[in-house]
């Protein structure tokens, strides 16, 4: 996507009516606008977290006057869950006894929290429980599909399960032996199930690619919805979006007798059924939002 139309798209999806809106009107897939809608949402909500917890004195007395939950994230143009978690921790509420409330709200003290709590979660599709599951699910399924364009090559490898605990940081996918394209033997695939910009793909070299290749040595990462043209990757890490990867064929790099694997052996190399693919962006669902968000 030419940066021009991303910049346009990011500074008209506001709202998840936008989403549908532009879906409609510029025939556009509607789960990449809201990839980017999310980026934006998530981005303005982490600026301004603490600008708005400092308001919350103010906010719980327009809540106490009978100001609506709702109406209130609305007006401070914040997103409703997390208005409304701040709020309530101003109200002296125990911050996990605030996340069973979203989590459930009939377990809510009173008939205008339930109805309150409903009403944010039904209008926040990115930090409600539902709206984390559906970008854990978006995960799931960018990592399924890796592991499905693998096997179908021929390609064994083990996942961050198979890795917990012998490894600083593991990638999705750390391949048994190396792969070659475009004459670079890659070790390692990170799927990325997320729209590549130039704050992404800044954020996931600084967290997670750079100590990569430190551990593996080359690899590669693939952006499911795509990145911005023009997009570069520092030496080492090769950029790809969903469909150019799933149109290559790869190569099993091969290795003379008794050169060393790429990487250490966690037991002997097996192909895994991508059903099985674990992990998304979100971890755990069950905490509540007490630091700004990712």
């Amino acid at each position: 996507m030419d940066r021009a139309t991303y910049q346009r798209l990011y500074q008209t999806l506001a709202t998840p009516e936008d989403v549908k809106r532009i879906a409609e009107a510029e025939k556009l897939d509607e789960e990449l606008l809201f990839v980017i809608h999310t980026h934006r949402v998530t981005r303005d909500a982490t600026r301004r977290f603490y600008v708005i917890k400092r308001q919350m004195p103010r906010i719980a007395n327009q809540w106490r006057r009978g100001a609506r939950m709702l109406e209130i994230a609305r007006e401070w143009n914040f997103p409703p869950v997390l208005t409304g978690q701040q709020l309530l921790q101003e109200l002296r509420l125990p911050r996990k006894k605030i996340w069973s409330f979203f989590l459930n709200p009939e377990t809510a003290p009173d008939e205008r929290l339930r109805r309150e709590i409903r009403e944010l979660l039904d209008s926040d599709m990115i930090y409600s429980p539902q709206g984390m599951e559906l970008q854990r699910d978006r995960g799931r399924r960018g990592e399924a599909r890796l592991y499905g364009w693998l096997e179908k090559h021929g390609v064994t490898y083990r996942t961050e399960k198979d890795l917990r605990g012998k490894f600083t940081k593991t990638p999705d996918a750390l391949l048994d032996h190396a792969i070659t394209l475009f004459g670079r033997k890659l070790n390692w695939i990170e799927s990325k199930a997320n729209f590549g910009d130039d704050v992404e793909l800044r954020r996931n070299l600084r967290k997670q690619l750079a100590p990569y290749t430190e551990l593996f040595g080359e690899g590669a990462v693939v952006y499911w919805y795509g990145y911005v043209d023009g997009a570069t990757s520092p030496p080492g890490i090769l950029l790809w979006d969903g469909p150019s990867m799933e149109a290559l064929t790869p190569q099993v790099a091969t290795l003379p007798a008794g050169t060393p694997a790429a990487h250490p052996s966690s037991g002997p190399a097996r192909p895994r059924p991508h059903a099985r693919a674990l992990g998304g962006p979100r971890e755990s669902p069950d905490e509540p939002f007490d630091e700004p968000p990712p």
